[in-house]
């Protein structure tokens, strides 16, 4: 079986090595075939391992060792429990869904097999990750997802806009990754080790120890190593205010941002602090701080979808409000809740990024929705796909976004962790915003009169069946897959891989109320979730089918409203005014007065003169006449006599 492990992670990176570095020589048709082939290695590989670890056989151990540094061994190693085999899964059938779906999209393009590189050297990154047992391994697989959604999101480099968003997407994940760091050399200080076994087991002993941050200020361990290992969260799961880089990573093609948004590179922020939820638990402050970013992050950036036109950035923005309703379950202690939604989401947000690129291939990648309307009748598949993903995402019971999203909004309520009112106030307005938008996004796409001009109206057709098969193979689990909440959430599914304490009874207390999946739909026809959604979705529906000149009158009554959604807070303008402008400001400090004033002024040319100077006075000494010279020499003779006289 360890041989196996090996395998999962190692497919999708023979399958980059033969599409980047063979490409030339295969060819296209090849490049997609072997990569897509080694993706499906790997996925029937965790399937394997996931029905292996559902009858209890977990592994924990090292593969090698890298590095011995005294006593402390860097190694890489694989922890396989219920945790890992679940993400190994999604992550192996949604990136096996988007590396069919780029023969369609990426057809023609003149960076077709090393698109197919990428995609399969992110895989290989993502798995990396979720696999590792230490630290180590965890920053590497880290590290490596954020230096390829860099290369992916500006993949077509010569567009000035993509280069723009990915050296944003590279430098905001630093910030994150700098904080991330700092944890992990904290673990590594007081811990001696970057084992997750140990480190875990010593945990619970080092909750009452506290470090000075700053000189006669105390600060318990955990809540330091907690927080920091959380602001690398932030970053690469785009939680406010680190979230800005993720809306422009729409610049990359559209089968990249329904990897980076679905299954990989955003959860793992998700996944890294589930991972370390017995570290988590041991500070309040931590679960605190949380949930109030996961608050702030789920309802602010649902309003900013409701204004947004681009159909792929409306998709975005609701990415950002997923991801924190995920960071809430995380902050309620629900680990398992959060999880469980990050799996649905995977799915329902695949289709719905992949359903989008659909549309822009029909639409000759026009992506505005005031230039598209009426495309159902053309598109059948695509519309009927999207129109599921959209009933998930919008949480109708019955699909799995209901169940996930539902079970989040209970959790909170019942938490007793300070911050939960608040975000329980938030994950339960943004209810109705994300059916909202949702719906705005199908309505404003698939209904009404076609808006396209007639050009593209006339060869308007459903996508090919590279395009639409994906579509139909995620849309199964985006109904199903809600389904497992029983055991996923309420069971024993994740055993030891998540550890909660018991004063934290939010999951307890939402489980002894839980009668059944017949029984939650039920439940919720008399929730106010549920009427908040079906409130959203009508209202979607007057505004953009029924009276569709209202949008236009709200836009104009709101205005300053409007203009702040629309610009997103302001918050671009103010990074780029604070740290962009003020990073050129002190760049020309530096160069006007510590460059051009004291390196050259003083120090070069101050020699210059200083030599001149002396030259110049030196210079009346050497007339030419034996007078000047004794003279001289007279009073170089006073000069040393005076000075032995003085000392001696």
């Amino acid at each position: 079986m360890e041989k196996l492990y090996l395998l999962v992670p190692l497919a999708p990176l023979f399958g980059a090595i033969a599409a980047g570095l063979f490409g030339r020589f295969i060819g296209t048709t090849w490049s997609h075939r072997v990569t897509i082939a080694l993706v499906f290695v790997s996925l029937i590989a965790s399937l394997v391992i996931f029905v292996d670890v559902l009858q209890g056989n977990t592994f924990n151990g090292s593969v090698y060792t890298w590095m011995v540094l005294g006593e402390t061994h860097f190694e890489i190693g694989f922890l396989i429990d219920s945790l890992s085999a679940t993400m190994m899964v999604v992550v192996t059938l949604v990136s096996l869904m988007v590396h069919i779906y780029t023969i369609g999209y990426m057809h023609g393009d003149p960076g077709y097999q090393r698109f197919f590189s990428y995609i399969s050297l992110f895989t290989f990154s993502m798995l990396m990750l979720v696999m590792s047992n230490n630290f180590l391994q965890l920053f590497f697989g880290w590290e490596a997802v954020g230096l390829v959604s860099y290369l992916l999101i500006g993949f077509w480099y010569t567009r000035p806009t993509a280069i723009y968003a990915n050296l944003k997407a590279f430098l905001v994940n630093r910030v994150g990754d700098f904080g991330f760091l700092l944890g992990i050399g904290l673990v590594l200080v007081y811990f001696g080790t970057l084992d997750y076994e140990i480190v875990f087991a010593h945990a619970g002993h080092m909750a009452s120890h506290s470090i000075e941050i700053v000189p006669g200020q105390s600060w318990m361990l955990m809540t330091v190593i907690c927080l920091l290992l959380f602001v690398g969260a932030m970053g690469k799961s785009a939680q406010f205010p680190l979230h800005v880089w993720l809306p422009d990573s729409m610049e990359g093609p559209t089968p990249i941002s329904a990897l980076i948004h679905a299954a990989t590179m955003v959860t793992a922020g998700i996944f890294m602090v589930a991972r370390m939820s017995p570290l988590f638990e041991l500070s309040e402050m931590a679960l605190t701080m949380i949930l109030i970013i996961g608050g702030i992050t789920t309802l602010f950036m649902a309003l900013v979808a409701i204004v947004q036109n681009d159909i792929k950035r409306v998709v975005a923005f609701s990415t950002l409000s997923q991801l924190g309703y995920m960071t809430v379950a995380l902050g309620a202690s629900a680990y398992s809740i959060a999880i469980f939604h990050l799996m649905t989401h995977a799915f329902f947000k695949a289709v719905l990024f992949l359903g989008a690129g659909s549309v822009i291939i029909a639409m000759h990648h026009e992506q505005d929705m005031r230039q598209m309307g009426g495309l159902k009748k053309y598109m059948p598949i695509t519309y009927w796909t999207m129109f599921i993903a959209a009933l998930a995402s919008a949480g109708v019971p019955g699909f799995s976004g209901f169940f996930s999203k539902d079970a989040i909004i209970e959790a909170v309520k019942f938490a007793d962790i300070p911050g939960a009112g608040f975000a329980y106030f938030c994950v339960l307005t943004t209810v109705f915003v994300t059916a909202l938008y949702t719906f705005r996004l199908m309505f404003m796409t698939f209904h009404g009169e076609p808006r396209m001009d007639a050009h593209t109206r006339d060869h308007l057709h459903e996508s090919p069946w590279v395009v639409t098969t994906p579509l139909i193979v995620l849309a199964i689990p985006t109904i199903a897959a809600g389904w497992l909440i029983g055991p996923m959430v309420f069971g024993d599914y994740f055993g030891g891989a998540i550890q909660i304490h018991p004063e934290h009874i939010a999951v307890a207390s939402l489980g002894a109320e839980f009668s059944g999946v017949i029984g939650m739909m039920m439940h919720a026809l008399v929730t106010v979730p549920f009427w908040l959604s079906v409130a959203g979705i009508f209202t979607a529906w007057f505004l953009y089918i029924h009276r569709t000149e209202l949008p236009g009158k709200i836009k104009k009554i709101s205005g300053p409203i409007y203009t702040l959604l629309d610009r997103k807070y302001y918050i671009d303008e103010f990074y780029s005014w604070m740290f962009a402008g003020g990073t050129r400001s002190l760049g020309n400090i530096l160069w006007k007065i510590g460059d051009v004033k004291i390196i050259d002024g003083f120090f070069v040319n101050g020699t210059a003169r200083v030599v001149a100077l002396a030259a110049s006075v030196a210079r009346h000494f050497q007339s030419g006449y034996i007078y000047h010279y004794a003279f001289t020499m007279i009073v170089g003779v006073f000069i040393l006599m005076s000075l032995w006289l003085f000392y001696f």
